[in-house]
């Protein structure tokens, strides 16, 4: 809903995550699907978001839900059907929404047909589209990558008496992006979709591509924390198995293909990296207009959610990024749900509708994970029913992603909370259900509510569009800054603590109307209620 028409639609769009597995069930297996979450889609356009991102629904045995390819061009059973997919794009557009749909292309599935005939021997005609190498003499991996989700990254085939590389499980083996018959394939199935009507992609693990093929050993890490880690993973600075400089290449070709196509998009997802920091790379990957179009990191996915560690953050970014564009995000499919992760046990509506307030006047385009339009907090899924295989490795230290993928919550007292008529793959928290659409949608007052009236309110603001940022300084637990842009100015401050602030604010910055909670701006400075916020309109010669 960009405010200036001349503008891309998805720099400064608010994009909303769809977790089809959790989203909604139509068919009564208990697992969502395309259909649901075409039948729900008037939900999403409601709420004044500009797209959804689809994550994975291609043809997948499901070790990792999805994120383990087998076709890249057809849609798993589960979910439905092309003719499924294709009618919900319709239906999304229908309703003025584009579609984002995710590409794993890091690695594929281990049933893919192109690994069938890659292990089968050293010299069929894939036998170098996967990364193979001999072991060291000792019969040990040929180095010490790790994998993501714990231990070694090789993994032994013995038909080719090699390893193959991993860096997520054991059933996903990594493509060799060093073979050009590799990405022109990849380049190709992309356009299968371009062509297909998708408006862009969110890009899963976008610095795993490429690997040092001198397969060198990783140099340990050094911070303090790592003492701390319960997954080896941290241990290393990963300098060798990912974020390879070859990498910008392939996303200078991965642009030009998706520049052949009118007003498409591509959103990368950058990990954890080795000597340099992830928004580093985030700042690399977006800049100069011929890679990404932008990026996320996990660097809101994690930390205190403290107003000073936000801004550090964001600042970080900014000192960086030049003419590169951000994507921000608080919660997605990863990641524990950001009101327990941040706000404990039991946070407050009010403190979650400061987060949300925060997120969504940052500079850049905002991921909005379903059901954080509910406030809903980390689900309790105990370990008898666990599906992530990341959980079940590093339980109890680590209890997985579950608690971040249990069913959308739609009607409180209806079974299994209205999404599905049987039991579904994974349990409904009975706080949850406390929270249900049906609950929210007609309480005013509801984080759902709240969420639905600022993200419109923010659709009409153009330095929220598109304008700059620049952080002021503030009290503890405070966060502030302008945003700018040729046609308005905003002062932007809220409150992340539980007790009441006072700010010097500018004389003539004019309250508008927004519906945060309630807090007032005089001559003695801004008044900031507990978890309350404030966005007033500067004068053109206002100093801050």
């Amino acid at each position: 809903m960009s405010v200036d028409n001349q503008m891309p639609w998805w720099r400064g769009a608010v994009i909303y995550q769809i977790y089809p597995r959790s989203f909604a069930d139509a068919n009564g297996d208990g697992v969502g699907d395309l259909p649901g979450a075409t039948a729900k889609m008037e939900h999403i356009a409601n709420l004044g978001v500009d797209a959804v991102w689809l994550s994975p629904f291609f043809r997948s045995p499901m070790a990792d839900f999805g994120y383990d390819v087998s076709d890249y061009r057809d849609v798993d059973p589960l979910f439905g059907t092309l003719a499924d997919f294709d009618a919900l794009l319709a239906r999304a557009h229908a309703l003025g929404l584009k579609v984002i749909i995710d590409q794993v292309l890091s690695h594929t599935s281990i049933k893919h047909p192109w690994f069938d005939e890659s292990r089968a021997s050293r010299d069929n005609p894939k036998a170098d589209w996967y990364v193979w190498a001999d072991p060291q003499p000792d019969g040990s991996p040929p180095c010490n990558w790790l994998s993501v989700f714990g231990g070694s990254a090789w993994a032994w085939e013995s038909r080719r008496r090699q390893y193959y590389l991993h860096n997520f499980l054991v059933e996903q083996p990594d493509l060799n992006f060093h073979n050009p018959e590799v990405t022109a394939q990849l380049l190709d199935d992309v356009a299968f979709w371009l062509d297909r009507g998708v408006d862009g992609f969110r890009l899963d693990t976008v610095n795993f591509y490429f690997h040092d093929p001198k397969f060198r050993n990783n140099p340990p890490n050094d911070h303090p924390d790592v003492a701390h880690a319960s997954n080896p993973y941290a241990m290393q600075r990963h300098v060798y198995d990912k974020t390879r400089p070859e990498n910008i290449g392939f996303l200078k070709q991965l642009r030009a293909l998706t520049d052949q196509y009118q007003d498409r998009t591509l959103m990368g997802e950058v990990g954890e990296v080795g000597a340099d920091t992830a928004l580093a790379v985030m700042a690399e990957y977006t800049s100069g207009g011929d890679k990404l179009h932008m990026a996320y990191t996990f660097d809101l996915l994690s930390g205190d959610g403290s107003a000073g560690y936000i801004k550090t953050t964001v600042q970080a970014l900014e000192d960086r990024i030049a003419d590169g564009w951000p994507c921000w995000a608080m919660g997605n499919h990863d990641v524990m749900r950001f009101p327990t992760r941040w706000g404990g046990n039991n946070p407050s509506d009010d403190w979650v509708k400061a987060m949300l307030t925060v997120l969504f006047c940052l500079r850049g385009s905002i991921c909005l994970y379903q059901g954080e339009e509910l406030g809903l907090p980390e689900a309790d899924v105990p370990y008898e029913f666990l599906q992530d295989p990341f959980g079940i490795n590093f339980w109890p230290e680590f209890k997985g992603r579950d608690g971040a993928r249990t069913p959308m919550p739609w009607q409180s007292d209806a079974p299994y909370a209205g999404f599905s008529n049987t039991e579904p793959w994974l349990p409904i928290d009975p706080r949850h259900r406390q929270r249900a659409v049906d609950r929210q949608i007609s309480d005013a007052e509801s984080i759902y509510s709240f969420t639905r009236r600022l993200l419109q309110w923010r659709s009409a603001q153009p330095a929220l569009q598109t304008g700059d940022i620049l952080f002021l300084e503030a009290p503890v637990g405070v966060i502030a800054f302008t945003r700018g842009s040729d046609h308005q100015r905003l002062l932007v401050a809220v409150n992340l603590s539980t007790d009441p602030q006072t700010l010097n604010i500018p004389a003539t910055t004019t309250l508008i109307d927004h519906g945060l909670k309630a807090s007032s701006a005089s001559s003695g400075g801004l008044h900031l209620s507990a978890n309350g916020a404030y966005v007033g309109k500067l004068a053109d010669s206002a100093a801050v």
